[in-house]
């Protein structure tokens, strides 16, 4: 039932949820708790492990639908449309979500669909935007929620929220559970209540400082020793849960984590292991040294770099 808030015209809207994760799952509790109805959840194909918002929805009874793509030879799926006109959705939450959906879907809504991304849109658009800030050494981020369109993260702005810090010592995990994460969760209650209440104020993105990347797979995470320290540095934590970046030890693969870098003299070649310090490795790079906190090699597990095996002296080659 509509009802009056503030002087706005509350809507009771019915949405469904693509997503997954706990995000996912936070977003959709978030809009039970204010009172909108979940008609539906879309989430990925059951895994090796539980999915949060998956359970959720089984748990609410809400309607749980689990495809692993909406499209077949560049067109949307007929019987996966008709599934989803059925429940009756009057707007689209897609607070997580890796699968591309078709316009017979995304545009079908009556107030459309709004779409999260941890970046101050236009800046940073693409799949693996947290990792590229990193990488790339941005020093402020944000989060923006956006109605999406036919582009890749190019649609009109419904909310955007700033002057989140990268820190020196951020990885990309660090940036998104303990900085946007509580952001997105803010700035997507508050897209909602806008379009709820008959007040949301879309804005086209601009062009100026518009960029896009692809995603962070091996190739981009290999390190190449002949950069400077700073930059070996942010690739590290960048990649860091994932894909891990990556050097070679007489062809073996190791993936560093958890890296801090302190400048100064070049201690040897860089990708030298120079020492363990506490459970980290120090390893020589331009411009200063790395400390390496954990490392990965080949058929093990992630542990402390210190426990890894490597020793003073053993060098790194580019990955």
């Amino acid at each position: 039932m509509d009802r009056v808030v503030l002087g706005f015209l509350f809507m009771s809207l019915r949405i469904a949820i693509f997503g997954q994760a706990a995000f996912g799952r936070d977003v959709a509790t978030r809009v039970a708790a204010s009172g909108f109805e979940v008609v539906g959840v879309y989430t990925p194909p059951e895994g090796k492990r539980p999915d949060p918002l998956a359970e959720l929805a089984q748990g609410e009874g809400w309607p749980l639908f689990r495809h692993k793509r909406f499209r077949a030879r560049g067109e949307a799926i007929p019987e996966l449309v008709s599934e989803y006109r059925a429940l009756g959705a009057e707007l689209n939450l897609m607070p997580f979500t890796t699968v591309i959906l078709p316009p017979e879907i995304v545009e079908a809504p009556a107030h459309g669909s709004l779409c999260f991304h941890p970046s101050l849109l236009p800046a940073f658009r693409g799949g693996n935007a947290l990792a590229w800030q990193i990488i790339l050494g941005a020093e402020e981020t944000g989060v923006t929620v956006f109605r999406p369109d036919e582009g890749v993260d190019t649609g009109p702005i419904v909310v955007q929220r700033g002057g989140v810090a990268i820190d020196a010592s951020d990885t990309t995990s660090s940036l998104y559970f303990e900085k946007l994460y509580p952001l997105g969760l803010d700035a997507i209650d508050e897209a909602v209540q806008a379009v709820a209440e008959g007040r949301a104020n879309l804005r086209s993105q601009p062009e100026e400082g518009a960029s896009f990347q692809g995603l962070v797979g091996e190739v981009e995470a290999a390190i190449d020793w002949s950069l400077p320290g700073e930059r070996i540095d942010r690739l590290i934590r960048g990649c860091d849960p994932q894909p891990g970046a990556h050097a070679r030890l007489e062809g073996e693969a190791v993936r560093l984590y958890s890296s801090r870098f302190r400048s100064g003299p070049e201690a040897s070649v860089p990708g030298t292991v120079l020492r363990s310090e506490g459970e980290s490795l120090l390893v020589s790079a331009h411009g200063g040294v790395l400390e390496v906190g954990k490392l990965r090699r080949d058929g093990d597990s992630k542990k402390p770099a210190a426990q890894s095996g490597l020793q003073p002296g053993q060098c790194l080659q580019g990955g």
